[in-house]
């Protein structure tokens, strides 16, 4: 995206923290944290302030926001606004393409995997959700979509009638009928997924006996450790290579070195959310998209998948390599182009004839320009102009 396009915008509630609060050099308002109903009118307050400014074709991308009121914030403003929350939409896109690319080492289709989730905040929802759509697109029925997704939080399992609680509303549809089960280790040797993702930051969580009882279950077991940075993810690639004699479909959300054992090397795959928002971004401003459906987020993830080649399955790659990332990116932009436009999404027209060429054209350009210097005279000095 062409910088001068972009306002990144802080938008400052107080903090509860009190070492910041009596910090004579903090910024930021010095107040305690505001919630509730002020909260929501400061939020609604800006948001269509932007669109009295800017237009409501102006894109407004959410980040870091907590779990409770990115969720909401996003259902709220999804329909009537320009906008999509990365921490949820595309971090889904990027895992569920990922899984996708999986598919063509474990030789299964979506519909038989059952997944395990560490973790039940906004990642893991948002991947989960995504998975649902990707399920039903491959002919599941909504009860069978559900049926493939177990959630593990902080109080172990996420199943109905929990003693223990905690269920919001945001985690209610993935609740289980099953018996409670109070920690991980426990879920996946009674459940036996076929892949299992870590979304919730805690370290180790998948032990070595966890990654071993993978092993067990599956001939090509799928385990994402996408929590970041390094110090947070759920194992190493060294751990789940390891642990599944080099079996495994390994991706983190930190970039891992490659791993070898014996006569094979391994590149771990680094799901990173640069792939997709990006493309989302230029497809939406370049294309004159005013809402953003789920639906954009899923054609990401396929059209990310789909760029993982043989060469790069062979070397236990599940997304193209980061190095390639800008010609990854724009080759999605493209594709959502086409998406949006195949869909009465985009209300830029006349429609472009060359959709690669029209979001190329759109696109930020990083080369230097090259000039050809001019010498001018001045008495007692030579001043070379660019």
């Amino acid at each position: 995206m062409p910088p001068h396009l972009c306002l990144p915008i802080l938008i400052d509630v107080g903090t509860d923290n009190e070492g910041l609060l009596k910090d004579p050099l903090y910024i930021g308002l010095k107040q305690k944290r505001v919630r509730g109903a002020k909260y929501d009118a400061l939020i609604d307050e800006f948001m269509n302030a932007v669109v009295k400014r800017y237009g409501g074709n102006c894109l407004v991308q959410f980040e870091d926001f907590g779990n409770h009121n990115a969720f909401r914030l996003l259902e709220h403003y999804r329909n009537s606004h320009c906008t999509f929350n990365d921490d949820i939409q595309g971090t889904a896109s990027v895992a569920v393409a990922g899984i996708l690319a999986s598919l063509n080492i474990t030789g299964k289709w979506l519909q038989d995997n059952v997944f395990v989730f560490q973790g039940a905040g906004e990642a893991s929802i948002g991947i989960a959700m995504l998975l649902i759509m990707a399920l039903q697109e491959e002919g599941a029925t909504t009860q069978e979509a559900y049926s493939k997704i177990w959630m593990v939080d902080s109080k172990g399992l996420i199943v109905k009638d929990r003693p223990s609680g905690g269920l919001t509303d945001e985690k209610l549809p993935f609740a289980q009928s099953h018996s409670p089960v109070d920690n991980l280790e426990d879920v996946v040797k009674l459940i036996k997924p076929t892949a299992i993702i870590g979304a919730a930051a805690q370290p180790g969580a998948f032990t070595e006996a966890i990654l071993r009882s993978m092993a067990e279950f599956n001939e090509r077991p799928i385990i994402f450790a996408l929590s970041n940075p390094t110090s947070k993810a759920e194992c190493t690639a060294e751990q789940a290579y390891k642990a599944t004699d080099g079996r495994c479909v390994f991706a983190s959300g930190s970039p891992f070195n490659a791993v070898t054992l014996g006569n094979q090397t391994f590149h771990p795959g680094q799901g990173n959310n640069a792939y997709v928002f990006p493309a989302v971004g230029l497809a939406t401003v370049a294309c004159d998209i005013r809402t953003i459906p789920e639906s954009v987020f899923l054609e990401s993830a396929k059209a990310l998948a789909k760029m993982v080649t043989r060469k790069h399955l062979a070397e236990g790659r599940v997304y193209p390599p980061l190095a390639d990332i800008r010609e990854v990116s724009t080759n999605i932009a493209i594709h959502l182009a086409e998406f949006a436009y195949r869909n009465r999404l985009a209300f830029h027209f006349p429609e472009p004839a060359d959709k690669g060429k029209f979001i190329r054209s759109h696109q930020y350009n990083i080369d230097y320009e090259t000039y050809v210097p001019t010498l001018y005279n001045w008495p007692g000095h030579n001043v070379v102009y660019y």
